[in-house]
């Protein structure tokens, strides 16, 4: 039997539960076990478990076929442990390295029944906050029990701080409660009723402060049920503890804090029950106060033990507000002096916002729809394809396009525009029924009731976006998390090309939105193409037919300057030969709004600067790139692709990745110069291996890339039709 049955709950995590599960089984730590718990998930959570129950014998899965809730899952996995201990571990949480290691050294050294642990608090922005439980934990005697040592009852009532020796629980009879706040009665019955308590004050857990989806950020009347917790959990003291009467005071007070806590919380009690649940915590004072050993505690919250004693409920608000300015007086005194500058241009900005302002006064233009694509470089990507299938089926909307001055005259004839920054591009982005953008629209721009927002993205990530960057912050562009967040709080529909997509999203992006699993509209090109297309498009591009075409797109290197390469493309067009034309295209932030379309110097051919990639992408014969999403697109042609990936630990590393692309190629791979030069003169790059290679990957991401995606689109969300 293992030492340690880790009991993993799931429900809805598909985000957070494969950094979950690498971060116990990567542990040097070895002798335990995963209990993990499907509590009948309706994402793809349940899968994710089979991925890893297949590959690594210490997992085991237990599907249960109706939903029970976190008590209820806990129990399951509890009857199917077989270690010594139990972790109940939350499955959107994940453990530090060596935090195994450090438990099971404990647990041994001090035979404990029950061990608590530190942990920190790791926030959606970014912020890690080292929770002072840590602190508090290193001041612990080697063992004791809750009356030797009652301050552990100031380190969070939690199941997930707490390894427990299971046949303690089952000689309880032990069972989690149902409900919110089940972690209640569960935390202060076990301690009362362990012989031996020992403390570990390093951080083994990290707490994931999720933006969204939280109860304790969930406003409504369930958090009423901490008062039936709290009475169970007092209950179970008496009946498990040798001397109860030496707890109370000290389980009094715990209860009190935690009561004024979530009544103080805004995002917890609607307005109209707060009267009613400070009654609920004035009857319980009560009910519950010691008859000896109570001392009102002291400062703010002695005052608010008073204004509860005595049932003042405007007492006890009014001290809360008083608290309240005087912390937001300490942080303005805290703020920076803002410097003044640009006063003409912040003028003129204001002048014109005013002039958007008006017009949110004015209704919605049912009739209207609004595009744009790379922050305003013209009419393409997602949006271009969705515009173009609205004009087909839709014909009744009016389709308008925001560019910049410079990408003006690359915009389609017959396109409807209007410049970014002029008066009528504010009256369009007041007044449009739906916006679509394959970026964010800027900060200012006021989501309207009425009003739809659709983000189409502009690539399949594998390198992390949004949130998951804040572990990655050497390549971090915009460190401000909380303004991507706001900014991705208009959305109603995201667009996800796959599977794999809609996770990355949901993680990156933990916001409020419906996502759109439909294959990228710009592929649907891609998809439908000819053998009559491809040729037309290699004949604009001046390319002859018996010409093989090698289209390189390296990615974008936050860590390089502007116009360094890791490739020579004058010594790699040479060694391809005179047969062949290379197609050299620079990440877009490497291009000016206004760069020639394409330059020919030999055989290489800068594309740039060329407005439609898909032309690329059917021109060439195979493409070459390194971390590009462009290999994710070129995969929907099935042509060959090589990975050129001379840096791939550096970029894993400082830019984060979604996978590991070393172990997933979408075809032959090379690292240094002489094996890319070797996979060309050997026909490697297009060998059986590498065509198994590219199946695979389409198979993973290019399995909803039909031709049909800017239709599935349109008709959710301009013509409001069900879902695909």
């Amino acid at each position: 039997m293992p030492l340690l049955s880790v009991v993993l709950p799931v429900y809805n995590v598909r985000g957070y539960l494969r950094q979950c599960l690498d971060s116990l089984l990567e542990q040097a730590f070895t002798d335990f076990e995963v209990v993990a718990v499907d509590d009948c998930s309706p994402d793809d959570s349940g899968a994710i478990l089979a991925e890893y129950a297949a590959r690594d014998p210490r997992v085991r899965v237990v599907s249960l076929e109706t939903n029970a809730g976190l008590g209820g899952a806990r129990n399951a996995g509890l009857d199917q442990a077989i270690g010594d201990y139990v972790w109940f571990v939350d499955s959107d949480d994940w453990l530090a390295q060596g935090a195994l290691t450090a438990v099971a050294g404990r647990l041994v050294d001090t035979d404990a029944d029950v061990l608590v642990v530190g942990f920190d608090r790791v926030y959606w922005d970014g912020r890690v906050e080292v929770a002072g439980a840590g602190a508090v934990l290193a001041t612990a005697p080697r063992t004791f029990t809750l009356a030797q040592w009652p301050v552990v009852l100031t380190v969070l009532h939690v199941a997930w701080n707490k390894v427990v020796r299971r046949d303690l629980l089952i000689k309880l009879g032990f069972r989690f409660e149902s409900g919110w706040y089940e972690d209640v009665s569960y935390t202060f019955p076990v301690l009362a009723a362990a012989d031996r308590i020992s403390a570990l004050g390093r951080t083994c857990v990290h707490y994931r402060q999720r933006r969204t989806g939280a109860i304790t950020r969930t406003v409504g009347d369930r958090h009423f049920e901490i008062f039936r917790h709290w009475e169970r959990a007092l209950e179970l003291v008496e009946e498990y503890a040798e001397r109860p009467e030496e707890l109370r005071p000290s389980l009094f007070d715990r209860m009190m804090w935690h009561y004024v806590v979530v009544l103080r919380n805004p995002e917890r009690i609607p307005p109209a029950s707060r009267r009613v649940f400070f009654d609920r915590i004035v009857a319980d004072f009560h009910r519950y106060r010691p008859a000896k050993g109570y001392r009102p505690p002291p400062g703010a919250m002695g005052l608010r033990h008073r204004f509860i004693e005595r049932g003042s409920f405007l007492s006890f608000r009014a001290l809360n507000r008083a608290v309240n300015v005087v912390k937001a007086l300490n942080r303005r005194r805290r703020m920076p002096a803002l410097k003044v500058r640009g006063m003409a241009k912040r003028a003129r900005q204001a002048a014109y916002r005013g002039y958007y302002r008006l017009h949110l006064r004015l209704p919605v233009d049912d009739r209207l729809a609004l595009y744009a694509a790379y922050w305003y470089r013209g009419v393409t990507c997602n949006p271009a394809a969705i515009s173009s299938k609205a004009a087909e089926l839709a014909p009744e909307v009016r389709n308008v396009w925001v560019v910049g001055r410079a990408g003006a005259r690359s915009v389609p004839p017959g396109t409807d525009y209007v410049i970014a920054g002029s008066l009528p591009y504010y009256r369009a982005l007041a007044r449009a029924r739906w916006l679509v953008n394959n970026v964010n629209w800027p900060n200012w721009v006021v989501k309207r009731d009425g009003a739809t927002h659709l983000m189409t993205h502009h690539g399949t990530p594998l390198k992390m976006m949004g949130l998951d960057q804040a572990d990655h912050p050497a390549a971090v562009k915009d460190p401000d998390f909380r303004a991507q967040m706001r900014r991705a709080d208009r959305w109603d529909f995201s667009i996800s090309a796959n599977a794999h997509t809609t996770v990355a999203w949901e993680r990156a992006y933990p916001c409020r939105y419906e996502t759109l699993e439909v294959g990228y509209p710009r592929n649907d090109r891609l998809a439908s193409a000819s053998p009559a297309e491809t040729a037309a498009v290699r004949a604009r591009l001046g390319i002859a037919p018996s010409e093989r075409v090698v289209l390189y797109t390296p990615t974008h290197r936050e860590w390089l300057r502007l116009g360094e390469r890791v490739l020579d493309v004058e010594a790699f067009a040479e060694a391809l030969g005179p047969e062949t034309v290379l197609l050299v295209r620079a990440h877009y932030f490497h291009v000016a709004p206004d760069e020639e379309t394409r330059t020919r110097r030999g055989r290489i051919v800068d594309v740039s600067g060329y407005p439609v990639v898909e032309d690329l992408y059917l021109a060439a014969d195979v493409m070459v790139t390194d971390y590009s999403s462009a290999m994710f697109d070129f995969a929907v042609l099935d042509r060959p692709l090589v990975i050129f990936a001379p840096d791939w630990e550096a970029y894993r590393e400082l830019r984060g990745t979604y996978f590991d692309l070393m172990e997933q190629p979408p075809g032959a791979v090379a690292t240094t110069f002489p094996e890319l030069v070797g996979v060309f003169a050997g026909g490697g790059y297009s060998g059986g291996e590498a065509a198994a290679r590219r199946a695979r990957f389409r198979e993973r991401f290019c399995y909803l890339d039909d031709g049909r995606a800017a239709e599935r689109v349109v008709r959710r969300v301009l013509l409001g039709e069900t879902a695909p």
